[in-house]
């Protein structure tokens, strides 16, 4: 049953029966399912009893530090047990997560600590080395490796009790880069974290006895609210993946008769490749989800042939939509290849011209996105907020259709946005990185086509004095970008680069040039 309710000033329909936020709904799921396992990690189960006990001793831990209602904890923490137990405790406290992408550089995480203020971060000893290289780092610290983790979680003490926690407080902050180039704290609410899952439990008609296979990053919007947040929510099993391994990916699925998966297209691409993919039998599984980049159709029949009962499902979202806007429904994949889905439950997508006109449907437009599970707005960014959000709804810069059946299709992304595995990399983030390179007087950053990870980055730098090297311009990206930022090639010219006749930077060019440039070049680090 759904209702229209106004939320951040804006009129959007919700689910009328939902939890009042999400720690409601996380601690009445733990307690119905004491012995239920949680989390599977390196062989070893977490309960959902332990879950409980240790995430609220580790919220009083948090608690004696100073960290109250509303503060800020940022999380820098592989796939793993760790890392859940580090969320339900933030949750409980109703403190707000900040989640930090394990391959995020030290220039990255100052502008986090700078924009976000945690008081506090949790992470793991193979990135204490980054963290110290950055500005702010908060002064409560803790190590999940260190004797002080372990004693926090088996305290036994329980945490404060919290005042009723507003659905539409934050929940969590994630950075996105967008086209400006300088990361922004997308604001997610529990009001809209609640929605979602309600989104995917409907949409997939998830019951008890779910198991899904977690091997995207947890700290992206696909992780958290596409697989942690939705599956803790059923009681479900989540069987962690650290790193990907098509072998082992497949071998997990079938020991713990997984029922679902979120992976990016790439990931499905190499499980194709396993020699061994017709011994392995997954009968249990019956949701293979997909999104982040587009998906072959002859990726979606040769999947279909291998695992006749496995839907395909394509779901469509951004970080500003708290993941899935479109999902496709079970049965309808290999009908509808090329859509990414219907509009999700609650949610509303109008097609829009230049204008700020409905088109018809059918004809593209760009898409505009609508309902409780939208974000918002911007972490103390009031001018990105405003020219982002419009009418209460969130203008995605994405172009597409939405035919007269309500099945959505995209045409192209989101000006410039490049795809690497799955995940988005802004050129004028990694252009404003390079351009502070000593001898550098303009940078274009595109993408182009790879056949395993969907793009990849190339660079064209300027360098009238022809004194900076292809390497040298890798090697000062890699130490301050995300290693999926960083520019498989770079073209370093003694001449500036191709522009119109307003002295705007032509792209389209240069991403045919990218075409010719050589294979992916190589750093140490690389190997």
């Amino acid at each position: 049953m759904q209702r229209k309710e106004a939320h951040f000033g804006r009129i959007m329909r919700c689910y009328a029966d939902r939890p009042a936020n999400v720690w409601q709904r996380l601690a009445a799921i733990m307690a119905a399912n004491a012995s239920a396992v949680a989390v599977v990690e390196n062989g070893e189960e977490l309960t959902y009893g332990r879950l409980d006990s240790e995430s609220a001793s580790l919220a009083n831990w948090l608690a004696n530090a100073g960290v109250g209602q509303g503060d800020r904890v940022a999380v820098m923490l592989n796939n793993g047990a760790d890392a859940v137990r580090a969320v339900v405790a933030i949750v409980r406290l109703g403190a707000v997560l900040v989640a930090l992408g394990t391959r995020s550089r030290a220039g990255e995480l100052s502008h986090f600590f700078a924009d976000a203020e945690p008081s506090a971060v949790i992470h793991g000893p193979e990135f204490t080395s980054e963290l110290e290289k950055a500005e702010g780092l908060p002064r409560c610290r803790l190590d999940v490796s260190r004797a002080d983790w372990r004693a926090a979680l088996a305290a036994g003490a329980m945490a404060p009790i919290i005042g009723d926690i507003r659905e539409e407080a934050t929940f969590a902050l994630l950075y996105t880069s967008g086209t400006t180039g300088r990361p922004k704290g997308a604001m997610l609410s529990h009001l809209g974290v609640v929605h979602s899952c309600m989104h995917w439990r409907e949409a997939f008609d998830l019951g008890d006895n779910e198991a899904t296979l977690f091997c995207v990053p947890w700290a992206h919007v696909s992780g958290l609210c596409g697989v942690l947040m939705p599956f803790l929510f059923q009681g479900a099993k989540l069987v962690m993946m650290p790193e990907f391994n098509r072998h082992e990916a497949l071998r997990l699925a079938r020991d713990h008769a997984i029922t679902h998966a979120l992976m990016v297209p790439a990931m499905y691409g190499l499980l194709l490749l396993e020699p061994d993919l017709a011994d392995f039998k997954l009968a249990s599984w019956r949701i293979a989800a997909y999104g982040g980049a587009p998906m072959p159709e002859a990726t979606i029949e040769r999947f279909a042939q291998a695992f006749p009962d496995l839907a395909m499902c394509n779901a469509y979202g951004a970080t500003e939509t708290t993941s899935p806007a479109t999902i496709m429904p079970p049965g309808e994949g290999t009908t509808h290849a090329d859509s990414i889905g219907r509009v999700v439950a609650c949610g509303d997508i109008r097609v829009m011209d230049e204008a700020g006109r409905e088109v018809p449907a059918g004809e593209n437009g760009e898409f505009w996105i609508a309902g409780p599970m939208v974000s918002p707005g911007y972490w103390r960014s009031p001018e990105a907020t405003k020219k982002a959000f419009e009418g209460g709804y969130w203008r995605s810069g994405d172009i597409g259709s939405v035919d007269a059946d309500g099945y959505v299709r995209i045409a192209d992304r989101k000006k410039d946005m490049i795809i690497r595995g799955g995940f988005k990399v802004y050129p004028a983030e990694v252009e404003n990185v390079i351009t502070a390179m000593t001898g550098v007087t303009e940078v274009a950053v595109v993408g182009r086509p790879d056949p395993l990870l969907d793009e990849e980055v190339i660079a064209f730098v300027s360098n009238p004095d022809c004194s900076i090297t292809d390497r040298a311009v890798r090697e000062w990206c890699a130490a301050r970008l995300s290693d999926y930022k960083v520019p498989a090639v770079v073209k370093v010219e003694c001449d500036p680069l191709p522009r119109n006749a307003n002295g705007k930077i032509q792209k389209a060019p240069l991403r045919d040039r990218a075409l010719a440039l050589p294979a992916t070049q190589r750093l140490e680090a690389d190997a």
